[in-house]
């Protein structure tokens, strides 16, 4: 899993609440088997029309937010389903953040295990955020994990968050639930040597 670390990018405004992960990535889209090449489908619905053609009306497809790192929604984001391809298809995308007052439980547990950092901000910071990213395509946002703070050029956005201390270890560090159990693999084999295996 790619570290996350610190992150400079253009933030992509999603002025809506309770995306569920069936608009993040369609159940038709679920029958690869791989972990990867998701990103093109990420909210494909909302991003394509039948055609396959893309929807100008909508973020992504926007100059100035077609390359966001940074995704800001409403409250109560990656609700529905506990599909692992929601995370998978932003990072896919290229999203790394995804900023929102609340977020679904088992949507922002799969962002930890997938690289992604989900940061939880008070309504009045992330409506603060969205009106910025709409007024100004190309507005862009630091997020350091380290020293747990967003902010923007001007520092007019500028707070902190809070997060888990084990899972803020795991992301600095790219270590999902293999990678943190990899850590011990001596004492693994040393246990599988003196049972026989």
């Amino acid at each position: 899993m790619e570290p996350f670390v610190k992150l400079t990018g253009n933030v992509a405004p999603m002025d809506r609440v309770s995306v569920d992960t069936d608009q993040i990535i369609p159940a038709v889209y679920l029958k690869r088997i791989e972990r990867t090449g998701y990103g093109e489908f990420l909210f494909s619905r909302w991003r394509f029309n039948e055609d396959g053609s893309p929807k100008p009306d909508f973020v992504l497809n926007q100059d100035g937010y077609r390359d966001a790192k940074v995704l800001v929604a409403g409250r109560n984001f990656g609700c529905g389903s506990s599909r692992e391809h929601a995370p998978w298809a932003l990072d896919g995308y290229g999203i790394r953040c995804v900023i929102a007052p609340s977020f679904a439980d088992i949507f922002y547990n799969n962002c930890f295990q997938n690289g992604l950092l989900p940061v939880v901000l008070p309504e009045d910071a992330v409506r603060l955020i969205l009106d910025k990213a709409l007024g100004s395509p190309g507005y862009q946002l630091n997020i350091d994990l380290e020293a747990q703070r967003v902010w923007d050029a001007d520092e007019e956005v500028s707070i902190g968050f809070e997060i888990d201390a084990f899972r803020k270890h795991a992301l600095l560090n790219g270590l999902d639930e293999i990678g943190l159990t990899l850590q011990h693999e001596d004492r693994i084999t040393a246990y599988e040597k003196g049972r026989g295996l």
